[in-house]
């Protein structure tokens, strides 16, 4: 047994509780569900005009190409693991199995942190795209939790269910997101851009480390990675999905791929549409909304009706998103649950007996969401620089905690991959090549390592400018202890654990549907 401890037991235990449903969802559910999570419409329309304002202005697409390669990169040694273990709590499985039963609890609850908040950062967004929507065309102006109580009540509803009603619904609103973006970006690049044409130097990765005026080229990098955050989710479907060892892998590189080209080509249409000077006036907020980076070129190159479709579509985009990671954060509460670490979490290992649903997980991330946004509600007063407390407090505030969180563990996920195949040298029993291969889970993986470790960098060094407004609350003070301290309460736990009652220790992300062969 090594020092840290990898020898996981491989065979799958027999869960008292109940296993969600196989074969629930194929390549395109899962596909839809994690591109939900990951919010084209929210990312673009929310973190583009900071890159552009605040980061590296018209280098901004570049900076999204330099980030659509590095995490490409992360994703082959990612989808490697993937190839060998099939478990519900991803990073939780993976990292458990490369590094140990400690590390894996620690990384596991700081990942189950990082979805936990992130759907209350959702809700708050979506919270301010509603009530704006509903007061610009027209309609009463009521307080805004009455909108985040009916997100946070549908989601409840839709996460209790069979997770094929979850995947039809989020098909549909993603669909709708990606066609408006889309027509939009070849409306501008069918008119030859704006009024200093298509720019097509926005596109050199160079200039990602260029920035603005006042501004700064890590903030525009950071949000150009951030706006990928959730496409690691693939795995946590695997249990539900048709063939796992092979549709996650291909799933996550899809997603990875799509999106950075995707978004590369629509913030670079955005920057030739708005003119590079216009687009960074917009952004900053010197000529009004920074939304209206997005809503000025639409009603532009396509009309006001479109305009109107994109500000709908940014609110059931955010619902979308809200509900993508209130799945991923019930799938991660329900593999805790079953692995029966503590009698008081057992429960949430429990599964629906008709929809095969985590729907105890379920409700306890819906009561967590509620406490949440309770708590902005009741404690957060707006302030003159941040008067919109969804927007400026539990969004932003939320993100940031979250993607703090997820960067951390994606860091150590990669260090498992290097761990699990070329220190621990665990050999499958049906080897798979291409996940022998020293690129897919070596190389990769350390420079996937490296990279997560310079986002992170980005993060801590430029964490106020980052919080903006919000840096005065009390949540930003906490943030990165709050991150910190579950990972290193989590390591401890498995560490005392292993002293005291090895039996439960050793239950310790021991609950996989594959590890080496599919079984």
């Amino acid at each position: 047994m090594s020092t840290l401890d990898t020898s996981v037991e491989t065979s799958a235990p027999v869960v008292a509780h109940g296993s969600l449903k196989k074969n629930a969802v194929g390549m395109t559910g899962v596909i839809f569900m994690v591109l939900a999570t990951a919010a084209p419409i929210t990312a673009m329309t929310g973190n583009l005009p900071i890159a552009i304002g605040s980061g590296n202005g018209g280098g901004a697409p570049g900076a999204f190409l330099f980030a659509t390669v590095v995490l490409a990169v992360f994703t082959i040694g990612y989808s490697a693991m993937a190839r060998h273990v099939t478990a519900t709590g991803a990073f939780y499985g993976f990292i458990t199995r490369g590094l140990g039963r400690a590390a894996g609890l620690g990384a596991g609850l700081m990942a189950t942190l990082a979805y936990m908040v992130f759907e209350g950062s959702l809700i708050g967004i979506f919270t301010s795209f509603f009530k704006t929507d509903v007061e610009t065309f027209g309609g009463p102006k009521i307080s805004w939790i009455v909108y985040a109580l009916a997100g946070i009540l549908i989601i409840a509803g839709l996460g209790y269910f069979d997770i094929e009603i979850s995947g039809k619904v989020l098909g549909v609103f993603l669909i709708a997101e990606v066609l408006i973006l889309a027509v939009l970006g070849l409306s501008v690049l069918f008119h030859g851009g704006g009024p200093s044409g298509l720019q097509a130097g926005s596109l050199n990765p160079g200039n990602a480390f260029h920035a603005v005026a006042g501004g700064s080229a890590a903030i525009g990098l950071f949000f150009a990675f951030w706006s990928w955050v959730g496409f690691e989710t693939t795995a946590v479907y695997g249990e539900e999905s048709r063939n796992p060892t092979k549709i996650i892998p291909k799933a996550t590189l899809i997603v990875v791929i799509g999106l950075g080209l995707f978004y590369t080509f629509i913030s670079w249409m955005t920057v030739a549409g708005n003119g590079p000077s216009q687009a960074i006036a917009i952004s900053n907020g010197s000529t009004g909304n920074a939304f209206d980076l997005f809503f000025g070129i639409t009603q532009k190159f396509i009309g006001v009706w479109a305009k109107d479709v994109y500000m709908v579509l940014t609110v059931t985009g955010s619902f979308a998103c809200a509900l993508a990671f209130h799945n991923s954060a019930s799938r991660y509460l329900y593999a805790f649950g079953r692995d029966e670490l503590h009698p008081a979490v057992s429960p949430l290992g429990r599964t629906h007996p008709k929809h095969k649903s985590p729907h105890v997980a379920s409700i306890a991330q819906s009561i967590v969401t509620l406490a949440i946004t309770l708590g902005f509600f009741w404690f957060q007063k707006p302030t003159k620089a941040a008067p919109d407390v969804p927007y400026y407090f539990e969004f932003g505030l939320l993100a940031i905690m979250g993607t703090m969180a997820i960067l951390m563990v994606q860091a150590i996920c990669s260090l498992s991959v290097i761990w699990y195949f070329h220190v621990a040298k665990h050999e499958p029993d049906s080897p798979v090549a291409a996940t022998r291969s020293w690129w897919r889970t070596l190389l990769a993986p350390a420079v996937g390592a490296l990279g997560m470790a310079y986002v992170i960098y980005l993060l801590f060094s430029h964490l106020s400018f980052a919080a903006g407004a919000a840096a005065t609350s009390p949540v930003y003070q906490i943030t990165p202890y709050v991150v910190i301290g579950v990972g290193v309460v989590g390591a401890a736990v498995g560490l005392i654990l292993r002293a005291v009652n090895r039996a439960r220790y050793e239950k310790i992300g021991a609950t996989v549907l594959a590890d080496a062969v599919e079984r």
